[in-house]
């Protein structure tokens, strides 16, 4: 009763839109759905202790009952109550049987009985198969012998259970519901990354002759990447992050950018606006997150208390008969952050993706040797002094083969486009290292005066 009532206040109080709630597991009526399974089970004589006992049988007994949920061609699951009984003239054969099992089996045998002598079939029970197989002998006080031969009939009965198929009907029905919404969310939030990646491309990008905000949003996005909101990638701690570690990082994140005022900085109007489109796509990534956690807790009950008051174990079952994945086991936020990466980050150009290898700062003036590993010139050049032939990274022989037509002009251009400030400052640090060079540590570099 406790958690109905907290998934019913949970709902109401998140701030979840409402075709959102009315989606949710009908985790109230799958439990009333539930008193009714309990009760046509216990008309069966198949209370929980005796399912218990009935489900996990003597190794040497060869009395079953199975129980199984299967999915038919049409993908939905379909439980199935089966049992096997050994009869002789009626009677049941098996000497292993506890009394409450017992009392069960003769019932069914009884059923049999009647079944036998009606033109109809009996409409309580099905019978799906009938075969002779090889019995062991029998105790030697076992007063019940095998037919001559030692062959006994047994038949496999099919006990119809309605209420059990139409519980998981509406489980699985609501799965489905919820994966559907998933799919619909995805697809929404994917859509809005792309846009979202083409308005900060346009306000982000350099120009001569107007203002842009490229260096707030590149520390931004720094941040936003250091804070990993849905995925950690660090060895004590990696993997999708829970929707309350996940409200953690993101509220570290903005109040980082609070205190740095990286948004109260932007130049542009539409750069503002872009943030806070940024900022509401990431919380409505969270609320699309807790809410895919509560629902899955309500699955996750709902079959415990299912097999507290059945027996029927199927709580470890049902997932994977559902989805070979498991019960809502989409990760939309996994499929919305890498179109973020792709779509958004990535159209504000990173420094730590053009730094040279070797000296850790802006690659200026770029060699891509024969290999494609880029360096910086400086770096290459005192390779090749020191006559190492092989690349630091892959270690082909390369490097003394490189010359001035290995600069990657095109990515010069492009580093002094997005990079301006980093190239200037590695251009003055190698124009200082080459004065200690050709003049020794008294050098001291001249700024240009104006005569």
């Amino acid at each position: 009763m406790k958690f109905a009532h907290d998934f019913k206040e949970i709902l109401a109080s998140q701030g979840f839109p409402a075709h959102w709630v009315t989606r949710a597991i009908p985790y109230s009526q799958l439990k009333k759905c539930l008193k009714k399974v309990q009760r046509e089970l216990q008309d069966l004589g198949l209370d929980p202790e005796t399912l218990r006992d009935l489900l996990d049988p003597d190794p040497s007994s060869s009395v079953a009952l199975q129980y199984k949920l299967k999915a038919t061609d049409s993908n939905f699951v379909r439980p199935k109550l089966t049992v096997n009984v050994h009869i002789s003239d009626g009677v049941i054969v098996d000497a292993s049987l506890t009394p409450t099992s017992r009392r069960f089996f003769e019932r069914i045998a009884s059923d049999l009985s009647v079944d036998r002598l009606l033109p109809t079939p009996f409409s309580e029970r099905t019978i799906t198969d009938m075969r002779q197989v090889e019995m062991p002998p029998p105790p030697a006080d076992d007063a019940t012998a095998p037919v001559p031969g030692g062959r006994v009939v047994y038949e496999t009965i099919e006990v119809p259970l309605v209420f059990n198929s139409e519980f998981f009907d509406i489980l699985q029905s609501e799965v489905n519901d919820l994966d559907a919404l998933q799919v619909e969310e995805e697809k929404r939030m994917t859509t809005e990354v792309v846009q979202l990646g083409q308005e900060v491309s346009r306000v982000s990008k350099p120009t001569r002759f107007s203002k842009n905000d490229l260096a707030r949003w590149r520390r931004i996005f720094e941040l936003y990447l250091d804070a990993e909101v849905f995925f950690a990638t660090h060895e004590h701690d990696h993997g999708p992050r829970t929707s309350k570690k996940a409200l953690e990082q993101l509220q570290w994140f903005r109040a980082e950018v609070e205190r740095r005022q990286l948004a109260h900085d932007f130049k542009l109007e539409e750069s503002k606006m872009a943030f806070a489109r940024f900022l509401s796509l990431n919380s409505s990534l969270l609320k699309n997150l807790q809410f895919q956690e509560l629902n899955k807790l309500a699955v996750s009950k709902i079959l415990k208390k299912f097999d507290k008051r059945t027996s029927l174990s199927v709580s470890k079952v049902f997932p994977t008969v559902l989805q070979p994945e498991g019960v809502l086991s989409r990760d939309m936020a996994k499929v919305v952050c890498a179109h973020m990466s792709q779509e958004l980050v990535s159209v504000v150009p990173q420094l730590n993706d053009y730094l040279c290898p070797v000296c850790f700062s802006v690659a200026y003036r770029p060699v891509r040797l024969d290999c494609q590993h880029v360096f910086c010139i400086r770096c290459v050049i005192k390779i090749q002094r020191r006559q190492e032939k092989h690349c630091p990274l892959c270690r082909a022989d390369v490097v003394l083969h490189a010359s001035a037509d290995n600069l990657d002009q095109k990515l010069e251009k492009y580093m002094k486009k997005y990079f301006s400030k980093e190239v200037k400052e590695k251009q003055r640090a190698n124009d200082m290292e080459r004065g200690l060079e050709s003049f020794g540590p008294g050098y001291t570099p001249l700024e240009c005066v104006i005569m």
